[in-house]
């Protein structure tokens, strides 16, 4: 037993990894991943999840929930920020982990990231299509259900627009992080002046009322949930934390980052600071505008909003920048998506030719498997249920980064390069983190634990059946014990 112990807590080491990844062209800057982290954090949910969590659990105090889940993300951030200064690596997560606590620890925090990523993918594909499709109607062009909607939904045999918007970006990618990079730089730009459009404009619309009671009196909705009371707000803050967990696409490419001792940190703090700012902002605009009740079952309530307050033309325009600005975050997506799975490749936890680059330095067999996966799922998978498997997978994968700043500190100025960052107040901060993570994994309802606990154990048939087996860390150990 003591002896499968020590296979399953075998380390990497560093250095290793620094080797195996120095073929990456490090190319990406502060500014590229201040547009990574907005523009992956800043999606969609942002002209949407104010007004569905104000309606269904909050009232007007969904900035209290806006800034709760902003606290805890914080607090992980700061450690991510840490790990991606110190150790620079493809893959984030996984890779950390693997050096801090053993392949089998690393293994389970890249499984759940990768949950996220393949269906993050899947779901912004189809939201892109839906809206785009939403944006051509009113014109008279509409798309048959055949090539509109997922195979066994309302007639529909492939999502054709999510086909397309998913290997267009996978295109993009595959000529480099660099190219990709300014693009999203530019699409970023975009979406944060819309956003700041509807900021100034719904000022002009603020009915002061709106806002009282600003914590509603507590009771239970029909489907058992919380609404109003502190007991509101902590199921907002359950269901808002998702919004901010894109800060993780920023280090998955620490790899290819200049000078990452800076860039990371500042990347990955500042970009969930703007976010912040622009979540809370919106939020508080828009209970501001019209009472929250009015936004229920209300699928775009930023557009509504706007037309309701007589800016029908401004409401079209955030509305189509909206749709474009979508693929900011599918680039993030699927650059840290490909190289998480680049970096299973490159340890032999997954087949190894997916670890491999091509002539140009870039891990595009990662990013075939990943588009090919996403396209799958979002364009034929009736899969709105998996959603589950993003917010209580990636929580894991936090709960881990987190603790991994305690063995990170024993190590760092040793076989660890001493960092350009560290998390302030240390030891309290990474110990909140981890607290303040697993207060919002036990708030996610019963079906989002039950699924993730299916797809671990989906994960530890692959690693059992696979990944111990062929694993370059596996190899060596048994390679220096043959040789003893």
């Amino acid at each position: 037993m003591s002896d499968f112990f020590k296979r399953l807590t075998l380390k990497e080491d560093p250095s290793i990894y620094e080797d195996k990844d120095s073929h990456l062209v490090r190319v990406l800057t502060v500014k590229d991943f201040l547009a990574l982290g907005v523009g992956t954090i800043v999606s969609t949910s942002i002209f949407t999840l104010p007004g569905v969590v104000a309606a269904e659990h909050t009232g007007p105090s969904v900035v209290f929930s806006f800034i709760g889940a902003a606290i805890v993300a914080g607090l992980v951030a700061f450690a991510y920020a840490e790990m991606a200064a110190a150790m620079p690596f493809a893959g984030s997560a996984y890779s950390w982990i693997n050096v801090m606590f053993g392949e089998f620890f690393g293994w389970v925090a890249g499984w759940a990231l990768l949950a996220e990523y393949f269906i993050a993918l899947a779901f912004v594909g189809s939201g892109l299509s839906a809206n785009f499709r939403g944006l051509l109607e009113p014109i008279g062009i509409h798309f048959p259900n055949a090539i509109a909607n997922t195979f066994g939904s309302n007639g529909g045999v492939v999502d054709l627009v999510a086909v397309l918007v998913i290997a267009a970006v996978a295109w993009l990618i595959s000529h480099g992080a660099g190219g990709a990079a300014k693009v999203e730089n530019v699409l970023v730009i975009l979406k944060v002046l819309a956003v700041l459009t509807f900021i100034v404009v719904g000022l002009t619309a603020i009915h002061v009322e709106n806002y009282f009671p600003f914590i509603p009196k507590y009771r239970v909705n029909p489907d058992g949930t919380a609404f109003g009371g502190w007991q509101g707000i902590y199921a907002g803050v359950s269901m808002i934390f998702l919004s901010y967990i894109g800060f993780d696409s920023i280090a998955a490419n620490s790899a290819e980052a200049k000078d990452p001792g800076k860039t990371m940190p500042r990347g990955i703090l500042g970009s969930l600071l703007i976010a912040v700012v622009l979540f809370v902002a919106v939020a508080l605009v828009l209970v501001g505008m019209f009472k929250y009740s009015s936004y229920a079952n209300n699928a775009e309530p930023v557009g509504w909003a706007l037309r309701h307050a007589g800016h029908p033309i401004i409401a079209s325009v955030i509305q189509a920048i909206a749709v474009i600005g979508m693929f900011t975050a599918l680039i993030g997506m699927m650059l840290a998506g490909s190289r998480l799975v680049y970096s299973f490749g490159r340890d032999g936890m997954l087949p190894s030719w997916l670890g491999k680059l091509n002539n140009k330095n870039l891990p595009n067999h990662a990013l075939l498997v990943i588009s090919i996966v996403a396209i799958v799922i979002g364009a034929f998978c009736p899969f709105a249920f998996l959603a589950q498997l993003i917010s209580a997978g990636t929580l894991i994968a936090f709960m881990f980064v987190s603790l991994g700043i305690y063995p990170l500190r024993r190590r760092e100025g040793k076989d660890i390069a001493m960092p350009d960052f560290k998390v302030p107040l240390y030891p309290v901060l990474p110990a909140l983190g981890f607290i303040g993570s697993l207060i919002i994994f036990w708030g996610l309802d019963i079906e989002a634990k039950t699924y993730a606990g299916i797809w671990f154990a989906i994960g530890l048939v692959v690693y059992f059946g696979y990944g111990m087996h062929h694993s370059t860390l596996g190899k060596k150990a048994d390679a220096e014990k043959k040789n003893k």
